[in-house]
């Protein structure tokens, strides 16, 4: 074995029968100043904004061949893995159609195609297709593609549409003439994925995004057929800890342009037909969070105004402009119910709500009687599907567990009955193999987080099994349980698969949150363990033989619980992970940065830069044995710039003690989701899903 340096990169080059070596990143001083402290960070240089740097691709290539080559003894493995969730797939399959402004729509796949067809029938069901968008043809050419948005204009004639085909989140929104299928020249480009149609037929509005930080600042109007630069602004955002998106009101008698930050939001309408003159309902307050729907001659609300934990109110068109003094209350506030979301029909309500960590359904009548939609498992997830025709008694809902694959109802709102409209084909796969569970482990603190376990009904719980660990736990986004395709090749090799309900989500309810957020982060990475170390003594699984997986926030929690507790994992995967969180937050250009303050701190102010940089993972990386790593990023990602998880890995190398094998995977085409495609994304995973494996003990 001998080793070089090209461009400043330390790299291992094979000779003989020897195994390729781990890149070596060189170190070159760099000075973060913060108002709170200075560090130097010997990687900084791995940053190209450009992507371009031939130092820094050389790097990221040298890394991508040695997981190449330290993976390439699993290749069959991955390939079994890869085969067996296809098989779980049922290739043609379509969606359920939904009816709006005359048309049904739907969507469905073709035996082998990685993007599915757009269609529409006129007047029923069983009228002929009429195909929108053929993404398998769309595809053709790109390495990465998503069609990400689209709107029908009010006619029924166009169809406004927002496409990637780089994977870094700037959208093109295109025009197509549905009669003809020919596209208009009309192309808006570095655009967020949301387009809305005014009730002329010829206005487009759309979210401009600003070239550097990517944050979607100003709302657009496009007449067709005219240029671009001549898009009149409706309202530019100039708080840059706002984002945005707009939308038309179920009753499509508004159009709404949201502004929201985490502790704040503002909403402004304007009539459809003339989307001109913006009004707000109610004004941005720090701590005042609300998002209005439109039906029956008023608009309802659901806001945390008097209700931690959300609840509806609502006010009569006429007295919309006294603002949050003239709301009423439509459901009373709670400690025990979250309330989720919300779609208002003609003459009653559906909710989505949480309780005791499960997301459920209830319908509210005009005269305020509820009808809560029941379950039958311990540990579920229930969340309201598309619903386009607002005079319909029949609302549609999607139900799931770790169990029961994805099912599809509809229930009326006046009798209560439900409909099956379509379970998800699941081929290959019979629930009855498996049972689901609902378990209250115990945190350092004496809180109890909630955790969905599922696992074949012939695993012993005698402590052998291994146990493969899930969680998210930031932003208040709450990490439901459903059946996946890709995770049953586990399950029926013994693997106990636990989702942990984390603080830092809002599975139970909004202090949840708080208690995971800020000042409180580190209350998501002692959870984490310590799911892990109760799921252990009760012999859920085996201490020498537990995974832990997370993505994005989840990849900082990786990082976090790496640093911490790593002899309580056997191996962890962090995907597109967030883990240089002072450097990221100081830099305000940077995507998402100043949406965050409110998440994580902000590191200008020293109380923020102190906590933040204790649990940071790149800036705790200490002389230590670690778990075995696998790591993986996007260069083109937007949201987790690659240079984060490069420098940690390369850190990483330099600082640990032990011989447990660290691999870094860049996609060089693909963004934050990964490359594109239903299948390339299983791919991925079952490269991954093999040195799990690999690493657990857990053989062919």
């Amino acid at each position: 074995m001998r080793r070089t340096l090209l461009a400043g990169v330390a790299l291992a080059v094979a000779t003989g029968a020897g195994a390729q070596e781990a890149p070596v990143a060189a170190k070159k001083p760099f000075a973060v100043k913060a108002p709170a402290g200075v560090r130097n960070d010997e990687y900084y240089w791995l940053r190209d904004d450009t992507r371009k740097n031939p130092e820094m691709l050389a790097y990221l290539q040298a890394e991508n061949a040695y997981a190449d080559a330290k993976l390439a003894s699993l290749k069959p493995l991955e390939e079994t893995l890869f085969k067996e969730t296809v098989s779980h797939i049922k290739q043609d399959d379509s969606s359920v159609p939904y009816l709006k402004n005359g048309y049904w729509y739907q969507t469905r796949f073709d035996t082998g195609a990685n993007y599915p067809i757009v269609e529409r029938r006129k007047g029923d069901r069983d009228a002929p297709a009429h195909v929108m968008f053929d993404q398998p043809e769309m595809a053709k050419g790109h390495s990465f593609f998503a069609l990400s948005d689209w709107a029908v204009s009010p006619d029924n004639r166009m169809v406004a549409y927002a496409e990637d085909v780089v994977g870094r989140r700037q959208y093109t929104v295109k025009v197509k003439d549905l009669s003809t299928g020919k596209l208009l020249a009309d192309t808006i480009t570095n655009a967020e994925p949301n387009v809305v149609w005014a009730n002329d037929n010829r206005t487009i509005l759309y979210v401009a995004k600003d070239p550097t930080t990517l944050r979607g600042y100003k709302v657009m109007a496009h007449t067709l057929g005219t240029p671009v630069a001549q898009d009149r602004m409706l309202y530019e955002e100039k708080d840059d800890t706002f984002q945005m998106g707009i939308g038309r009101t179920s009753d499509d008698r508004f159009v709404c342009v949201v502004v929201q930050s985490t502790v704040s939001d503002e909403q402004r309408c304007a009539p459809a037909a003339t989307p001109a003159a913006l009004q707000t309902l109610a004004p941005r307050k720090r701590d005042l969070r609300y998002q209005a729907d439109h039906m029956d001659g008023r608009w309802i609300m659901r806001t945390n105004l008097r209700a931690k934990n959300y609840t509806l109110m609502t006010v009569a068109d006429g007295a919309a402009k006294q603002g949050t003094a003239a709301w009423q209350d439509l459901t009373p506030a709670s400690d025990a119910v979250f309330i989720e979301g919300f779609k208002p029909f003609k003459g009653y309500v559906a909710i989505d709500q949480r309780e005791g960590g499960n997301r459920m359904i209830r319908l509210l009548d005009a005269a305020g009687k509820s009808l809560p939609v029941k379950a039958d498992e311990p540990a579920y997830r229930m969340a309201l599907d598309v619903n386009e025709e607002p005079a319909s008694d029949w609302v549609r809902y999607t139900y799931g567990s770790l169990v029961t694959p994805t099912t599809t109802y509809e229930v009326n709102a006046r009798t209560g009955e439900r409909r099956v409209l379509k379970v998800a084909p699941v081929p290959g796969y019979d629930p009855a193999n498996y049972v689901t569970e609902r378990v209250w482990a115990s945190a350092r603190d004496g809180t109890k987080v909630p955790v969905s376990v599922v696992y074949r009904k012939d695993v012993k719980r005698d402590g052998t099994a291994p146990l493969f660990q899930y969680a998210y736990g930031s932003y208040g986004n709450s990490m439901d349980p459903a059946v996946d395709p890709g995770r049953i090749g586990l399950l029926d090799r013994g693997v106990v698969y636990a989702l942990a309900h984390i603080r830092g989500g809002q599975e139970m309810g909004r202090q949840w949150y708080d208690d995971g957020h800020l000042l409180n982060k580190k209350n998501s990475f002692t959870d984490f363990i310590d799911v892990t170390r109760y799921l252990v003594a009760q012999k859920y699984a085996a201490k020498d033989r537990v995974a832990a997986m997370g993505g994005s926030a989840g990849g900082l929690l990786m990082g976090a619980v790496a640093n911490m507790a790593p002899e309580d994992y056997k191996v962890i995967v962090a995907q597109v992970p967030f883990v240089d969180v002072v450097t990221t937050m100081l830099d305000a250009s940077i995507p998402l940065t100043t949406f965050e303050y409110d998440e994580w701190g902000n590191p200008a102010q020293k109380q923020y830069y102190d906590y933040m940089l204790s649990y940071s993972p790149y800036d705790q990386v200490a002389a230590k044995n670690y778990p075995a790593m696998y790591v993986g990023t996007g260069l083109w990602d937007s949201q987790v710039q690659y240079y984060e998880p490069a420098k940690w890995v390369a850190k990483l190398r330099d600082k640990k003690t032990d011989s447990n094998p660290l691999l870094f995977r860049v996609n060089m085409e693909a963004g934050h989701g990964g490359k594109s495609g239903r299948f390339e994304r299983y791919r991925q995973n079952a490269e991954w899903g093999a040195f799990v494996l690999q690493q657990l003990g857990v053989v062919e």
